[in-house]
């Protein structure tokens, strides 16, 4: 059973707010129409606090809607600004823990290309450097964990491009578990990717301390409990 939006609340303060994102949620509203998380969030936080009125929540950050994980929204706009900068100066850490269906080539490395999207086609392509358009994309990763067909990474992200962590597996063969977008041979049964956004780490904007948020893997899928269960 999928837990309510308070079971999934992962920190909260005067200034921030995490959630725990299942896989199939909006971060933010777009064009399906479908009610985002940054709704829910705020009628959770109306309801708590019996505020009057619009409730300000800032977008800090996205990740895709088949993907599950920390996402953080800013309950004020001086903490959305400063976490926004944060992310610009890259003092915004994110790892990530994926499932692939083959191993990387090497236990553990850096992948840097140069990616191009494609609008319409919403994917990206890894492309020649001098490439228009290209943007340069690096991650570091780790295999971590192994079961009879698939591997766990941990993947650090050190450049935020579209889809980067997915095409960038997918282009040294290590295809994220039921991305049929980039390799993957059959789907999840939910419609996710096996990607996680695992952990976030940064300053926090108004307090000035280290602040770590760690959400835990999907409780529902035995193979993720499986590896996670290998995490140090």
């Amino acid at each position: 059973m999928a837990k309510t939006l308070e079971e999934r609340i992962l920190y909260e303060d005067n200034h921030l707010i995490a959630v725990n994102k299942l896989a199939g949620e909006i971060v933010q509203g777009d064009k399906t129409g479908d009610v985002p998380l940054s709704d829910n969030v705020k009628k959770y936080l109306k309801e708590k606090y019996n505020k009057t009125g619009e409730v300000y929540l800032g977008v800090i950050h996205r990740i895709d809607r088949p993907v599950s994980g920390v996402v953080i929204f800013a309950k004020t706009s001086k903490a959305a600004g400063r976490m926004s900068d944060a992310i610009k100066r890259r003092d915004f850490h994110k790892t990530y823990l994926a499932v692939t269906c083959n191993k990387p080539p090497c236990d553990s490395g850096t992948i840097i290309s140069y990616l191009v999207k494609n609008q319409k086609l919403n994917r990206s392509f890894v492309v020649a450097e001098n490439t228009e358009g290209a943007l340069r994309a690096e991650l570091s990763y780790r295999r971590i964990a192994d079961s009879d067909n698939y591997h766990l990474l941990e993947v650090e992200l050190i450049t935020g491009r579209h889809h980067q962590i997915r095409v960038q597996l997918a282009s040294v063969g290590a295809v994220i578990k039921g991305d049929l977008k980039y390799g993957a041979p059959r789907s999840n049964s939910d419609a996710s990717i096996s990607l996680h956004a695992y952990k976030a780490g940064f300053v926090h904007p108004i307090k000035n301390i280290p602040l770590t948020i760690i959400a835990p893997t999907p409780e529902d899928d035995p193979l993720w409990k499986l590896l996670s269960s290998k995490l140090s």
